[in-house]
């Protein structure tokens, strides 16, 4: 398992009315950043992504970060950032993943210090995946000591609304909740971890389709009367929205390529989006519904 690729056990989308403060759950802060794996073993430390890419090289943070381990060996989950004020940016840890110059690389580290901000453990020199979250959590934070670049996040049993009312205000992107008996179960989407965002709302201007799969192009128009793409939208349609849509886009086609379909800017809807990235695209966005009462002019 030690300097392998694992897949890591992952979360089901929770639904926010849902979050209670029953006394079997843990919930964590949940960060914007890189699923990382953290290998340790005496003065080697790795870093791998859920996908199993070997990404070392890219942060010499984690010298610092085998120093913060006071574990021989260890297999640490965790969630790579970059924080501002205390708030996750993905757009900045997702630059160090991009790097591959070491020039940049060491210049990053200054610019865009990478922190790693530790939820559990799978092993130690003994193995804990099928030991309870509770137990893991101690082991975690019995063998961290937190530095810049290795965080263990905080963790609160019960509560998942206070903490998910503060992550809100925090402007963080949300919380996960999970059971505080669940076992680590590797390369597996379990209900007993949840993951529950903050999520906003956004009407747009949609300038073009493509089918296989379906999915919309949207967009806004700017000051100079031009429109700027700022999603491709892929999921939350309904069937019957998908026919109603086709039947008026064909009214208002203004250019068939091979994989789009462009249309005249006049259809607006709403969207549901995560949060916008430093050029003003959206991430993690779903259909909401059309907004015939929208123009396009109107949106800003």
């Amino acid at each position: 398992m030690l300097f392998t690729p694992i897949k890591p056990m992952l979360l089901h989308m929770g639904n926010n009315e849902e979050i209670d403060d029953d006394p079997n759950w843990i919930y964590d802060i949940k960060w914007d950043g890189w699923r990382i794996l953290l290998h340790k073993e005496g003065d080697r430390v790795e870093a791998f992504t859920r996908h199993g890419n070997n990404v070392t090289a890219k942060f010499p943070e984690l010298q610092e970060v085998g120093r913060s381990i006071q574990s021989h060996t260890a297999i640490i989950d965790c969630e790579g950032v970059v924080l501002r004020n205390g708030v996750s940016v993905f757009d900045d840890f997702n630059y160090r993943g991009r790097l591959s110059n070491k020039g940049k690389i060491e210049q990053a580290t200054i610019t865009h210090p990478a922190t790693f901000v530790a939820f559990d453990i799978l092993t130690t020199d003994k193995p804990l995946l099928n030991k309870p979250l509770s137990e893991r959590k101690e082991v975690l934070s019995s063998i961290v000591e937190p530095s810049n670049n290795l965080l263990v996040t905080p963790s609160i049993v019960g509560n998942g609304s206070n903490i998910f009312q503060l992550t809100k205000d925090r402007n963080m992107e949300g919380v996960v909740g999970k059971r505080i008996n669940s076992t680590y179960k590797t390369n597996y989407r379990s209900q007993d971890w949840l993951k529950y965002k903050h999520f906003k709302i956004a009407d747009v201007v949609i300038l073009g389709y493509k089918e296989n799969p379906f999915t919309m192009l949207v967009g806004k128009q700017l000051s100079n009367g031009k429109y700027k793409p700022l999603a491709n939208v892929e999921f939350g349609f309904k069937p019957e929205e998908k026919t109603a849509f086709r039947e008026i886009a064909k009214q208002i086609v203004t250019k068939e390529e091979r994989d789009m379909t462009w249309l005249e800017p006049r259809l607006c809807c709403k969207v549901q989006y995560l949060e916008k990235t430093n050029t003003g695209s959206l991430r993690i966005v779903s259909f909401k519904g059309f907004n015939f009462d929208k123009v396009p002019e109107t949106i800003s």
